[in-house]
């Protein structure tokens, strides 16, 4: 039985309650990192990036019941540009009250051109890897060993499916076997999650 259910209301709406923990802690498992890796990349530090979750999750608690994806789009497409105005208000400040910014890698100059679109590709990327590694650490606890193992080495360690079968005794088959279903599986993760 799959661990991931076949419908279900829609991330936003289950948001919209604010007792609904089970939708907050999916929210931050997929997001939290998503946001923090951005505003490191920026070469900010710690506790700075962690501010900067925290500012945004906020402002998502302040306006999901007015979110609206016919006004604003779509609500990764909003989420992103979130952060980025989290982000460049924060240099801003840090402008402001340290040493300026600058430098042929002035991380403020890459946020706040006003070009948001590399934002947005970058923050697509960095969600979409955040999916995987939610799908990831799920089926890890659910699945055999053997399969797992066979999944990982072969599909993301890129080992031939010959030589993992011959470490993990089983036949090459049963490597490809198990890579398919575990990649179908974090598949339907995905969707599931992308649908929202």
């Amino acid at each position: 039985m799959s661990a991931f259910p076949i419908t279900r209301p829609s991330l936003l709406l289950r948001l919209r309650d604010r007792e609904n923990h089970g939708a907050w802690s999916e929210f931050l498992e997929i997001y939290e990192p998503v946001i923090y890796r951005l505003a490191r990349r920026r070469q900010l530090q710690d506790a700075d990036a962690r501010e900067i979750v925290q500012e945004v999750l906020l402002r998502v608690a302040a306006a999901i019941d007015r979110f609206d994806p016919e006004a604003s789009g779509s609500f990764r497409g909003w989420l992103s540009q979130t952060t980025r105005r989290v982000v460049v208000d924060r240099f801003r400040r840090l402008a402001a009250t340290a040493c300026p910014v600058g430098g042929q890698s002035d991380p403020f100059a890459e946020v706040a051109d006003g070009s948001e679109n590399p934002f947005e590709v970058e923050f697509d990327l960095e969600h979409r890897r955040q999916l995987f590694r939610c799908a990831a650490e799920h089926l890890q606890r659910e699945l055999s060993a053997t399969s797992w193992t066979a999944f990982w080495r072969t599909a993301v360690q890129g080992h031939p499916a010959r030589v993992v079968a011959s470490q993990l005794g089983i036949s090459e088959g049963a490597v490809y076997v198990a890579r398919c279903r575990v990649l179908k599986r974090i598949r339907e993760f995905i969707e599931l999650r992308e649908a929202e």
